[in-house]
């Protein structure tokens, strides 16, 4: 069974394989924020915060975390050359305006039809919906980045039961089990880890999953 840190790891490389060189992109908090730093070689993009910075870098290590740097989700950050800070205001006239080529999230709940659930469970305490809405709206392509369960549940479902944050905007989901892309059939199952077995991934997805013929390994880096 594969630990937190490895499931994290796996899912963050492979969702760095979606991005091309030259993209302006936006990262949600938690897992995602680790994807700069499994960017391949020579694919340099830009990546918006939405709490106001352009041209974010890779997570500093401990020595080298500053209180003036912060993602959305308070998370220490980087700053690339040439990096532009700014307004709320000014951040949401980017995502509304169209400006971002994909942006990644993590997600509750993703279902077969690309509705999107990631910003509370009803009657608990969560970080709330922030920027999600106006920057899925805004994106050019949704691609949520997430582990494939919660205590064992799954969270790719035939509908979602959660409040939804987008609906019918998610084009592909990246997990430690695979690589889905949703398509007006269903849920395309293009790529699998390895370590796993198709009839797994099914057993851990609500959703029926199509195979596509041509499906590969999952390879994260």
């Amino acid at each position: 069974m594969m630990d937190k840190e490895k499931i994290r790891e796996i899912i963050a490389g492979r969702a760095a394989k979606e991005l091309k060189n030259g993209d302006v992109v936006n990262l949600g908090i938690g897992l995602p924020t680790l994807i700069p730093n499994y960017l391949p070689e020579g694919v340099t993009v830009t990546i918006h915060s939405e709490n106001g910075l352009m041209g974010m870098g890779p997570r500093p290590d401990e020595a080298h975390q500053d209180p003036a740097w912060v993602d959305a989700g308070g998370g220490f950050i980087t700053h690339t050359v040439g990096a532009a800070t700014f307004d709320s205001a000014f951040s949401f006239g980017i995502a509304r305006g169209g400006h971002i080529d994909a942006t990644i999230l993590g997600a509750l709940q993703v279902d077969e039809k690309g509705n999107l659930a990631n910003w509370i469970i009803p009657g608990k305490l969560t970080p709330g919906m922030g920027g999600a809405m106006d920057i899925i709206a805004g994106a050019k392509r949704v691609i949520l980045a997430m582990e494939h369960t919660s205590k064992g549940n799954p969270k790719i479902l035939k509908s979602c039961t959660l409040p939804l944050t987008a609906a019918g905007r998610v084009k592909l989901i990246i997990t430690e089990m695979g690589v889905i892309e949703v398509t007006p059939e269903g849920l395309l199952l293009t790529e699998i880890n390895p370590e796993f077995t198709v009839e797994e991934v099914q057993a851990a997805t609500e959703a029926k999953l199509i195979v596509a013929k041509d499906f590969k390994n999952m390879t994260s880096c």
